[in-house]
């Protein structure tokens, strides 16, 4: 098995373009660790082969974590991590009909044996989406665990002892 050279070891997906604003804030926190990316439109709905092709040859690819963000049914996620054995990290995204309630429930409800990492609804799913992976490349990268801590202490800095 090869692994085609890619510069980049996360890749965040998205059922919509639509979805973009709040995947978005997944690629800021990613880019302020320097943490190269890829953003791709993946349906699991509109794109089942599409979805079935990425997914299973995400790791061939040379692919560590994957970030899938959706709304509604949400079913992203759930069917990435079926087909692939990388770590996938959900972010619900806020959709108009129940505020991404829905999605939240349709991604945290997988089946025991297919493990789906659930961020909060929205932006702040989706900041931290990119934070956890941040933490999970960090085990085994130190120039990224030094980063992260900076990150971090600068993040603990910047709250003010008084109101």
């Amino acid at each position: 098995m090869t692994k085609d050279t890619v510069l980049h070891r996360v890749e965040i997906i998205m059922g919509s373009q639509s979805d973009w604003p709040t995947m978005e804030k997944t690629a800021v926190e990613l880019e302020k660790l320097e943490i190269p990316y890829k953003a791709l439109v993946v349906s699991a709905h509109r794109t089942p082969h599409r979805l079935y092709k990425y997914a299973s040859k995400a790791a061939d690819r040379g692919i560590q974590i994957i970030i899938a963000g959706a709304g509604g049914a949400a079913h992203l996620p759930g069917m990435t991590a079926a087909l692939t054995h990388l770590p996938v990290i959900a972010v619900p995204v806020k959709s108009s009909t129940l505020s991404g309630v829905d999605s939240l429930f349709s991604i945290c409800q997988m089946p025991g044996g297919v493990p789906v990492a659930t961020m909060s609804i929205g932006d702040a799913g989706a900041r931290n989406a990119g934070l956890y992976a941040a933490r999970i490349l960090a085990l085994m990268d130190p120039a990224l665990e030094e980063r992260l801590m900076k990150y971090i202490t600068d993040q603990a800095d910047s709250v003010p002892l008084t109101p």
